[in-house]
């Protein structure tokens, strides 16, 4: 998948700039004595770490030796060994964090919401299974049993990601929609699982009209002729998540540290963000024909 790095390295440069500044006026100072400056900056390290997820390696270790060493060589003066820059990896968490909740998208007043499973191992692995021991959990989806975390996320009608929460295997869709969906006014759609009086009447006070589609043995209800073809539309969401999946490498079961498993996975987030030509609805059409 084709970026623009020059680009994509002035975009994290500048965040990180202001997150450095920030980060000196606020944290107190470190007690060591030593301090090193290291082979990379910051915004390189996040450069490499978001760049991983455009290119067609499924292993960073794969990446990180042959790509950076060779076709990037000329963007960095010096970079580390494979091992050192893991043992770095973890202090990308919080960048990552704030930089997706600086590239929220516009506040159009339509939105999807939907969940995906994250694996962390296969089924058959689950006893044997210790790096993520406490914080993963069985839970199930449309696809059936996994181990793992779920990924929420919230994403308006031009396919920009509005709002990210990732959770426990186990953990209800509707309890963490509340939470991402707070601060946002007009329409979400989701499916059949967010079905619930209470979520509805929540988000209905805080300005937001959720739509779902109905069970078989619930009493079906008219709607207006927009709102039905938008729900039709929610599959948006879907395309987005498979995206993630195939392309940008979101899933990955062989992790050895819970934090730079957060972080790869902060890092998909973020490189999808950059990506040109998101999925995404046109709702002039649907007007159109609603109009019809």
């Amino acid at each position: 998948m084709k970026i623009d790095i020059t680009t994509l390295f002035v975009c994290l440069d500048d965040f990180c700039k202001l997150y450095e500044s920030s980060l000196k006026s606020k944290v107190l100072p470190s007690c060591k004595i030593r301090q090193r400056q290291g082979y990379l900056s910051l915004s390189e390290m996040l450069l490499i770490e978001v760049l991983y997820h455009f290119s067609p390696y499924k292993n960073f270790k794969y990446f990180y030796m042959h790509d950076i060493p060779g076709r990037h060589r000329d963007k960095f003066d010096k970079v580390p060994c494979y091992d050192r820059f893991i043992s770095l990896k973890k202090d990308l968490f919080m960048p990552l964090t704030l930089l997706l909740h600086s590239l929220v998208g516009e506040k159009t007043g339509l939105y999807f919401a939907d969940s995906t499973p994250i694996k962390v191992c296969h089924n058959k692995r689950i006893r044997w299974h210790k790096v993520f021991n406490g914080l993963a959990t069985r839970g199930k989806s449309s696809m059936g049993w996994f181990f793992g975390f779920k990924l929420h996320i919230i994403i308006n009608h031009k396919g920009q990601i509005m709002a990210v929460k990732i959770t426990k295997g186990n953990v209800d869709d509707r309890l963490a929609l509340g939470d991402i969906a707070k601060n946002l006014k007009g329409k979400c759609f989701a499916d059949k699982g967010y079905i619930g009086k209470k979520i509805f009447a929540d988000l209905w006070q805080n300005g937001l009209h959720f739509i779902t589609g109905i069970r078989k043995n619930m009493k079906n209800h008219l709607m207006p002729f927009i709102d039905k073809m938008l729900l039709r539309k929610r599959f948006i969401i879907e395309t987005i998540f498979s995206i993630m999946k195939s392309d940008f490498n979101l899933e990955h079961s062989r992790h050895r540290s819970p934090v730079n498993a957060f972080v790869n996975i902060l890092a998909c987030i973020v490189a999808y963000t950059f990506k040109h030509n998101k999925p995404q609805i046109k709702t002039f059409l649907i007007q159109n024909r609603s109009e019809e």
